[in-house]
């Protein structure tokens, strides 16, 4: 039976599986030993995080800039395969779904009420600040992670004839042989397992939240049990769209994500503080324009407080991104076929980030609004509880709530449909349609390990597993990288783009 997978899938299984029995059978171990590795890597490798994200969003401008930005991902005169509004609600559903919701509320009011970015909370400067830096954990930075590594698989795979692989971008830099050798292998390894922890984790927010919901609304206890019973059910549904394939079941879900998180936005904009949403957007998106540079490179060596603010939010998404990379972007690539890499690095980078700011605005500004006016105390409802809590307020809110824990699924569906695609296509030699055995066993798979790290610590042990997950892939992507800078300058000068001198004809 095995023989039927590939090296990378049976390492990669087996490597996931054992953390699950690890988990299962020695939980505080596995709780006390990612603790302690999260906490090495966040103190001493903070700064590098830093420094490879923002380098991250500098390539993506340059080409969205630069005459090599007209280079299409894929064959001269090829078309993209899906209309703009379909490839954005992929890409978005795809790329922050439940993250989006499960943060909407509980990251602003986090940074208003509970913990400050500046040390300075419940007062109006707290306000700008936790809006401030929420833009900025869910902007530019993010989807500049994603981007560069969708944009690298893209080139490689659709203009040169690559396989889907993240090893096959590297060839430029360590040549064929080993590519497509042992040390290949091993970086596809690492890919696999950084996209099982980064999904799997947002699987299990997306549990909890649902949990948390059904807590708020109909006093279900939170617990590893019911959660179980919410993946268990969820599984089945993915599965099943997982079954009817790319252009069919996510497609149509994504279609849905968009439609669902619009009404819901709608229905928030109007019966919430519109004017003070609207303000707090564009005051908010003015400040995170003007801060980049500086909150781009913040490290706070001076003040052990502010430091440990930025690891626990800053650093935890750098890593959480990074982890998601190679499976959001492999996905990402795989719907963007045809289209130009300024199309792509302005779509990937700003239209999401803004669809983001509006929701944050929204959704965080009305429980800000709410806490800063002493109507309600949202700060000391539990995080998967806050956008319950922010809706209670609202008529119709038990409808609302409703259509937020469906939303959630729906997310939840899509994300889970998305990585078992990509995961099968990672560990199939890069196949544009692996098969449905091997994406069934992905999906029990992601599953598992979701259920396995909330069983070992809830939330805390999703977070520490990421952020080792994250840091072994995050020297691939830099490679990958330069990989990519080398090979398209290389065709820049073949092809006589921008300030390249044309290539002589032959006499």
């Amino acid at each position: 039976m095995l023989k039927k997978f590939t090296p990378v899938f049976n390492i990669s299984a087996g490597f996931i599986l054992l953390l699950v029995i690890i988990g299962i059978l020695w939980p505080e171990s596995l709780e006390t030993t990612t603790a302690d590795v999260q906490a090495f890597i966040s103190n001493k490798f903070g700064w590098y995080y830093l420094i490879v994200v923002t380098l991250f969003v500098l390539v993506c401008l340059v080409f969205l800039i630069s005459p090599l930005g007209r280079i299409r991902l894929g064959k001269s005169g090829e078309k993209p395969e899906f209309t703009r509004p379909t490839w954005i609600a992929m890409l978005f559903s795809a790329g922050m779904g439940i993250g989006l919701v499960f943060w909407g509320t509980a990251e602003p009011i986090s940074h208003y009420a509970i913990s400050s970015p500046t040390g300075e909370t419940g007062t109006d400067q707290a306000i700008k600040d936790a809006m401030r830096f929420t833009f900025f954990h869910w902007g530019i930075h993010a989807w500049a992670i994603y981007g560069i590594v969708a944009l690298v698989l893209a080139y490689f795979n659709f203009r040169h004839g690559r396989k889907g692989l993240i090893s096959a971008t590297l060839h430029p830099i360590i040549g064929e042989k080993a590519a497509e050798g042992n040390l290949g292998k091993i970086i596809d390894i690492l890919a696999v397992i950084a996209t099982v922890i980064g999904v799997a984790t947002t699987l299990g927010f997306g549990a909890v939240q649902i949990n948390g919901g059904l807590s708020y609304l109909f006093d279900i206890p939170i617990n590893i049990v019911v959660q179980f019973i919410i993946i268990a059910i969820v599984t089945v549904l993915f599965m099943i769209s997982a079954w009817s394939g790319l252009g069919k079941g996510i497609k149509i879900l994504s279609n849905a994500n968009m439609i669902i998180a619009l009404l819901l936005f709608g229905f928030v904009f109007i019966v919430g503080p519109t004017l003070f949403q609207l303000n707090l957007f564009t005051t908010s998106l003015g400040t995170y324009l003007q801060n980049l540079p500086a909150m781009s490179f913040r490290l706070a060596p001076l003040n052990e407080e502010a430091r440990g603010w930025i690891n626990g939010w800053t650093v935890f998404y750098w890593a959480w991104w990074i982890a998601w990379s190679p499976f959001v972007g492999i996905f990402i690539a795989r719907v963007s076929r045809g289209r130009s890499i300024r199309e792509f690095v302005f779509t990937v980078l700003i239209i999401p980030s803004v669809i983001g700011f509006l929701w944050f605005a929204t959704f965080g500004g009305t429980a800000i609004s709410l806490e800063h006016n002493g109507i309600d105390s949202l700060s000391s409802l539990a995080t998967e509880e806050s956008l319950f809590g922010v809706l209670a307020n609202f008529p119709f809110s038990i409808i609302a709530s409703l259509v937020a824990i469906t939303l959630i699924s729906t997310f939840f569906i899509t994300s889970a449909d998305s990585g078992t695609y990509v995961l099968g296509m990672m560990t199939s030699d890069g196949s544009q349609h692996p098969g449905m055995t091997i994406k069934l066993i992905w999906g029990c798979l992601l599953s598992a390990i979701a259920l396995a790290l909330l069983y070992t610590g809830g939330l805390q042990a999703l977070e520490n597993t990421m952020i080792i997950a994250a840091l072994p892939f995050s020297i691939i992507m830099l490679l990958m990288t330069i990989s990519f800078v080398k090979a398209i300058y290389k065709e820049g000068r073949e092809l006589g783009v921008g300030r390249f001198n044309p290539p002589k004809k032959k006499s």
